[in-house]
């Protein structure tokens, strides 16, 4: 995969539109590694913004906006991060009579590459800084935590009755409502190795999950390699099995890079995930 994709890779920097760039990764391959087949177990979407978007009108001044894309789990494919942002860089020279026909273009293009429904908007900058910029729920970064695990382990996580799995919190009378996140998250880049930053929340309704162990598991990520989408992925599905929730959403919060951050949002429920600008 490193080999075809431009991540890692010194690539010149397009002067035109030009959507051979797009480079599309097949869900499909990160989803076997984790044991997931067509039938789904989580609903979601996954949140780009876009911080850079700009191009000439048609009088050649220079405009520029935010972008924000919502790409459903369901597409077949995901778009590898650092052809996108090439793409779009290859926008600034081009001459648009509104934002319109950007938008318009913009789904013409990714839509085949994602082989899904897309949602497009093009934001006025000040929309951009308009989101909510706090966090849902309590904070696990508090908590005394001794840490020895650096590679993940779903096996750290626990419920407080019971023994991981939380048989014996299995009546509904004995559920409990729980929103939870974490700024400390971190895994790797699959092709460069290089760090990627989140905050992640995880809100469940359940048996009561031990909070020290959802923060030694979200910590074990540390040396993770994996895409974004495939980390949130992972992380729900581990809690899923591990603490059997009845409701489970996990979104993830990544640090953006050249312009872009991306938001995977995976729920038992169906629901679109929530646009938040939090401080990094």
């Amino acid at each position: 995969m490193s080999r075809t994709l431009p991540l890692g890779r010194s690539v010149p920097l397009p002067t035109t539109r030009t959507p051979a760039l797009l480079c599309p990764i097949p869900r499909a391959e990160g989803r076997r590694r984790l044991g997931v087949g067509e039938d789904l177990p989580f609903c979601g979407e996954d949140l780009w913004t876009g911080y850079e978007l700009s191009w000439l009108d048609a009088s050649g001044k220079p405009e520029v906006s935010g972008l924000r894309l919502r790409v459903p789990c369901t597409s077949p494919n995901i778009v590898e991060s650092k052809s996108l942002k090439l793409y779009l860089n290859g926008l600034a020279q081009d001459r648009f009579a509104g934002r319109e026909e950007v938008r318009k273009t913009l789904l013409a293009d990714l839509g085949p590459v994602l082989g899904g429904v897309l949602g497009v908007e093009l934001l006025d900058l000040e929309e951009l800084g308009a989101a909510p910029n706090s966090p849902l729920g309590k904070s696990l970064d508090g908590l005394a935590l001794t840490v020895s695990q650096y590679a993940r382990d779903p096996v750290l996580l626990r419920c407080l009755e019971g023994d991981a799995r939380g048989e014996s919190s299995a009546k509904e009378d004995a559920d409990v409502a729980e929103t939870w996140h974490t700024h400390l998250f971190r895994s790797l880049c699959p092709v460069t190795g290089q760090p990627d930053w989140a905050s992640v929340l995880v809100a469940y309704r359940g048996p009561a999950i031990a909070p020290e162990s959802l923060l030694a598991y979200l910590v074990s990520y540390r040396c993770h390699a994996a895409f974004h989408e495939d980390v949130i992925e992972q992380i729900f599905l581990d809690i899923q099995r591990r603490c059997r929730p009845r409701q489970l959403t996990v979104s993830g919060h990544f640090l953006r890079r050249g312009g872009l951050d991306i938001n995977p949002f995976r729920s038992t429920e169906a629901a679109a995930a929530p646009v938040r600008r939090l401080a990094r």
